[in-house]
């Protein structure tokens, strides 16, 4: 249920999916060629494609105005990792890469950076693997769809969490959330024992007292 309950709230993601889905057929993975935009009418404004040029980068070629407003300027030939705050950049380029080498579906539930001007945003954004005209899976149809105002640019994406499915239906990566403060898991403080504080302090004294005479 809470799948289609995020569908309700994001139509845009499930416009996209259902047309890539039946573009896809009986194919492993559709191809980039058929894509036609009267196809996806409604959520063309959220919608981007992506292609592959390197491990781990990705370049929008093409991108509705909604991913503009984000950053306030065309993004257009810039990398995806572009939208997303320094901190995400290296989750998002692993995800691109995995959605072309398995193939797979990418499925993530995104937050923008918070500030003046810049209020709450709920996103959610889905990655759908695409083969070029060789056969090979190097673009992605991709749909980011926002929840809130984008206010004032530009905003960075964050991920709240992702998930990785294979084309058949396996999920080999489910929703982690995301840890809130450090980047890493806070080590529990340990209390230093007394006595060997003490022993410390004899053994490397750290303070000398000097007596000058007159």
């Amino acid at each position: 249920m809470s799948r289609f309950h995020k569908d309700n709230r994001f139509p845009e993601i499930a416009e996209v999916e259902a047309y890539w889905t039946a573009l896809r057929g009986a194919r492993a993975v559709p191809a980039r060629i058929d894509i036609d935009p009267r196809g996806i009418e409604g959520a063309l404004s959220h919608t981007f494609l992506l292609e592959r040029v390197a491990p781990g980068v990705g370049r929008l070629r093409l991108a509705g105005m909604h991913l503009n407003d984000l950053l306030g300027m065309e993004v257009r030939g810039m990398p995806l990792s572009a939208l997303f705050a320094p901190q995400h950049r290296a989750r998002i380029a692993d995800l691109m890469e995995q959605v072309c080498a398995c193939p797979a579906i990418a499925d993530l539930t995104l937050t923008a950076e918070r500030g003046i001007g810049k209020p709450a945003l709920e996103a959610r954004m889905k990655m759908l693997p695409l083969t070029d005209s060789q056969g090979r899976v190097t673009r992605i149809l991709g749909c980011l769809s926002m929840l809130g105002h984008v206010g004032r640019a530009p905003r960075r994406l964050m991920i709240a969490s992702d998930r990785l499915t294979l084309l058949d239906g396996r999920v080999v990566q489910a929703p982690q959330p995301e840890a809130a403060g450090f980047a890493e898991p806070a080590q529990p403080f340990e209390r230093a024992d007394r006595r060997h504080l003490q022993d410390v302090a004899d053994k490397h004294p750290y303070l000398r007292l000097i007596k000058s005479e007159g």
